[in-house]
């Protein structure tokens, strides 16, 4: 399925993943991203690859208004619900957005104290040729954080995000992407020590599993 399927999100479905990304479990998980990010850099110039409706960059700029933030879709729908979204919030001179993908980042090589992904790492046909652009987009010394779901993720993980959210919507999270399978936590260090990185590590943040790289 991942070598038949498109990267990007086209319309309509942009417009609905829309809808579905402003969702309070959806909203939660971008709240927790973002304070994970900060807390791995909060100034300087950071990349969402994969941006979609560019809500995390809409929390990173309330987490740290002084960042520079650029997001990439490789849908052009996307972008384009994605600047519709910033225009509404009035941040259109704060976050810039525009086409590209993880297998090509339209910057030169570091460029970005930061680079993250969140929910598109599964829909990337050669993870580690991807890796391997978020390195060379990357300054050295500076982090990556790659966020997504993963096929094994633990019971007790999801009971806790059923009784907070409820069971409907907690399956609706993982059902966005059912038509391809996702990666185990496994598959995220494999990617890693097979990329330009050599090593990741990985943590849970929330139902998402986050590939930790440094340059």
């Amino acid at each position: 399925m991942k070598l038949i399927h498109p990267e990007g999100i086209p319309w309509p479905g942009s417009v609905l993943y829309n809808a579905l990304s402003s969702s309070a479990i959806f909203m939660k998980h971008y709240e927790l991203a973002a304070q994970d990010i900060v807390s791995h850099c909060s100034q300087g110039t950071l990349l969402d690859i994969g941006t979609g409706p560019a809500r995390l960059l809409l929390k990173l700029h309330q987490q740290s208004p002084g960042m520079r933030l650029v997001g990439i879709d490789s849908s052009a729908a996307m972008v384009t619900q994605a600047k519709h979204n910033v225009v509404e919030a009035g941040l259109s001179e704060f976050i810039e957005l525009k086409e590209g993908s993880a297998s090509h980042i339209p910057f030169p090589d570091r460029t970005f104290d930061i680079v993250v992904s969140t929910v598109s790492m599964h829909h990337w046909k050669q993870p580690e040729a991807c890796l391997n652009e978020v390195y060379r987009v990357l300054k050295d010394n500076s982090y990556a954080l790659i966020y997504d779901l993963v096929s094994d993720t633990t019971e007790s993980t999801w009971d806790e995000i059923k009784r907070e959210f409820g069971r409907l919507k907690a399956t609706l999270f993982w059902l966005h992407s059912f038509e391809e399978p996702f990666y185990t936590r496994q598959n995220f260090e494999s990617f890693a020590q097979s990329s330009l990185f050599q090593k990741g590590r990985t943590q849970f943040l929330g139902l998402f599993c986050c590939l930790i790289l440094k340059k």
